[in-house]
């Protein structure tokens, strides 16, 4: 098989990891990404031209970047990225970078207006959430009003599922996002688009059957490697799941390349592997091919 992608990839979950991106940063990412996870990047931080190079040699084409509200501002562990790192980003390479807006959602209806705004006038194509960070799962009604802002304005959330980890001793979390959380969300707000993000291990018959039974929720493959999913998570994709899993790798967690040649490894029929790493992500996301 080749070394690239049959079509040029689409990452559905990237961070951003700039010197100016970690800068903001509360220092818990060595012990974590290059501790726990294993991370082969470099924790002083990527350029955005290196991180298009490392994408290129994976045959990644674009990256949604996402500007994450980890937690509640001033609690151990927690930080913010602003919008605007990610909005610069985009600007100096459009067609490659995409921006996400994290939602936090104890700052309400400020928070929605700023969801609208760096959809309106950044040019952001999403949100993105993580429950835990907040101890409050993704059904919570802090949460409503952010769902109901996504579907005014026509875009999609992703919010990580399954089991969340300990990112910094000083401040563990539980895990309140089960995917089966999000069908309550998704019968209130049928017209959302709402990605369940990290595959939803352990439960990802769970995070299958949701999409499965509703039309606009979608799954995420980031963050855990291609090579350790589980076999149905690896069938729902190459069958009656095709439409709906998109490519991702919650870079720095999984590197481009790595996860690429893991990906096409699985041996997926060519159909539903154009629509995983490409095809879907551009449909759900409104853009163009």
């Amino acid at each position: 098989m080749s070394d690239l992608p049959p079509v040029p990839a689409i990452d559905l979950v990237c961070g951003i990891w700039t010197e100016e991106a970690l800068s903001v940063r509360p220092g818990w990412q060595d012990q974590f990404f290059a501790g726990k996870m294993k991370s082969k990047t470099d924790m002083k931080g990527v350029s955005l031209e290196d991180h298009l190079a490392q994408m290129a040699e994976a045959g990644i084409e674009k990256a949604f970047l996402f500007a994450p509200k980890v937690g509640r501002k001033g609690l151990p562990g927690s930080f913010h990225v602003p919008y605007e790192i990610v909005a610069r980003a985009c600007e100096k390479y459009p067609g490659k970078f995409y921006g996400l807006a994290g939602i936090d959602p104890y700052e309400g209806m400020n928070g929605v207006r700023a969801l609208e705004d760096a959809v309106k006038n950044m040019g952001f194509i999403g949100a993105h959430v993580y429950p835990h960070w907040f101890d409050l799962p993704p059904d919570h009604a802090k949460y409503y009003p952010f769902y109901a802002k996504c579907v005014e304005l026509g875009v999609p959330i992703q919010m990580q599922v399954g089991q969340s980890m300990v990112y910094t001793k000083e401040a563990p979390m539980r895990s309140v996002g089960r995917p089966i959380l999000l069908d309550g969300i998704a019968c209130d707000f049928p017209e959302l688009k709402l990605v369940g993000i990290h595959v939803g291990i352990p439960w990802t018959d769970e995070m299958i059957a949701m999409a499965w039974k509703h039309e606009n929720v979608y799954i995420g493959s980031d963050a855990h490697s291609p090579k350790y999913w589980p076999e149905a998570f690896v069938k729902y994709i190459n069958s009656y799941g095709q439409d709906k899993v998109m490519f991702g790798t919650d870079f720095p967690v999984l590197g481009f390349k790595r996860t690429m040649d893991e990906v096409l490894a699985l041996g997926l029929r060519e159909a539903p592997l154009r629509k995983f790493l490409r095809d879907n992500a551009l449909r759900v996301y409104g853009l163009a091919g």
